[in-house]
């Protein structure tokens, strides 16, 4: 019997302990869990392996298999990814002076670690040390509930990270894994709102609605990434076509990869032709408006409200708008705040762009894929929030700490 209050409490108190840890102290703990994790590679692999074949067997979806497998590239990512954590600055501790009050008393605010994150995600094995690695950086102890399609794999990458802290004589419960997928068990977890403080759920925008409808402990949400890729009458449509490939085709089963692409009626003549060639080349699915289906072979007819679907595949949806402000308006209507990138040579209109548009990352003449916590230069993403409380977009360290007030005084006393 999985005991989850028990679990909680164990990392409440192995989070005291690490928010009284050095920066150095933190650093050279997390480079020798990172030489840890490719020290035993050939196991993580193994169990790995394991898990792709059955997840390949049940008829699972090609986006939900590679997120699910490890390969020695990966794990080489995720050491290089714990390592670069290692040489980004330690937000705890960080502070800032405010303006001293009439009484006299010295104010700041302080950087503090929140103190439990739960992590509850699908079948990402990788988030298990990417998410580790953040936490135990900012001063937090984590809680991960995998998936079941993955479980063996995250424990494997869990148990290296437990024995390497033992190793070191701190708390293994500042890393726990749930040993056991059950949907009970979950559901007692994120009720722990007096042990936990931070629930992050990674995954279909199913697990999201339901961690976010169910939780007492407050829940950062990202519901689906549809990203669009504007392409302005006055584009570099060279530049366009290779943000659209890298866009969509680099890799289709993650969030920040594109789901549509928005083309200025201006241009469209020159420009929906590659597309089609880039669709033949890369055997994209096309679903278009009437006005851009017939540059296609085989494409599908949408009408103008049945956009905003997150394909996460080898699809697109095409659509030509007659101006800026029209692909501003559909972008409001269909996109969900994640990553929205223009093509564009005019500088006003790149910079309109950026502040006309309500997404967590908004991007000029760059590919959506660097919408990415490592590739933004934050180490290792926890996740990405696309409301606005406490975070907005890629997590890094120092989404994972708050600031609380320090006082200092000399007896003062309010009258």
């Amino acid at each position: 019997m999985i005991n989850i209050k028990a679990l909680a409490k164990d990392a409440a108190d192995a989070a005291k302990v690490l928010s009284m840890l050095t920066t150095e102290q933190k650093n050279d703990a997390l480079v020798k869990m990172a030489n840890a994790i490719d020290a035993n590679k050939s196991a993580i692999i193994a169990a790995n392996k394991e898990e792709v074949a059955r997840a390949k067997e049940s008829g699972l979806e090609d986006s939900f298999v590679d997120r699910l497998t490890l390969d020695d590239a990966r794990i080489d990512e995720m050491v290089a990814g714990m390592k670069q954590i290692v040489e980004l600055d330690d937000p705890v501790g960080m502070s800032r002076t405010l303006p001293n009050p009439p009484s006299g008393i010295d104010v700041k605010k302080v950087r503090v670690p929140l103190g439990v994150i739960c992590m509850i995600y699908e079948a990402r094995p990788n988030v298990t040390a990417d998410a580790s690695a953040l936490c135990f950086k900012s001063g937090n102890a984590i809680i991960l509930r995998g998936g079941k399609e993955a479980l063996q794999t995250s424990l494997a990458i869990a148990q290296v990270l437990q024995d390497e802290l033992e190793r070191q004589g701190l708390p293994k419960a500042a890393v726990t894994v749930i040993p056991d997928p059950d949907r009970e068990l979950m559901m007692e977890l994120i009720h722990q709102d007096e042990l936990i403080d931070l629930v992050i759920p990674r995954g279909g925008e199913g697990l999201i609605r339901f961690v976010t409808d169910n939780s007492k402990i407050p829940v950062i949400q990202h519901f689906k990434g549809v990203c669009h890729l504007y392409v302005d009458k006055e584009a570099d449509l060279s530049m366009a076509e290779q943000l659209l490939i890298n866009g969509k085709t680099q890799r289709t089963g993650v969030c920040n990869a594109l789901e549509c692409v928005i083309i200025h009626r201006d241009v469209a003549e020159e420009f929906l032709p590659k597309v089609a060639q880039m669709a033949a080349d890369k055997k994209v699915k096309i679903n278009a408006c009437k006005n851009s289906v017939k540059y296609f072979d085989g494409a599908v007819e949408i009408a103008d409200d049945a956009f905003g679907e997150e394909y996460l595949s080898l699809e697109l949806a095409v659509r030509v708008v007659d101006d800026f402000d029209a692909a501003v308006e559909h972008i409001d209507t269909f996109g969900s705040q994640h990553t929205e990138v223009i093509c564009t040579k005019n500088s006003e209109t790149a910079s309109i762009f950026q502040k006309r548009i309500d997404a967590a990352v908004v991007m000029v003449n760059a590919s959506s894929r660097f919408s990415d916590g490592g590739q933004l230069g934050l180490g290792a993403e926890i996740g990405i929030a696309t409301t606005k409380l406490h975070a907005y977009g890629p997590m890094g360290l120092e989404s994972l700490t708050t600031e609380k007030f320090v006082v200092t005084g000399e007896g003062q006393v309010r009258s």
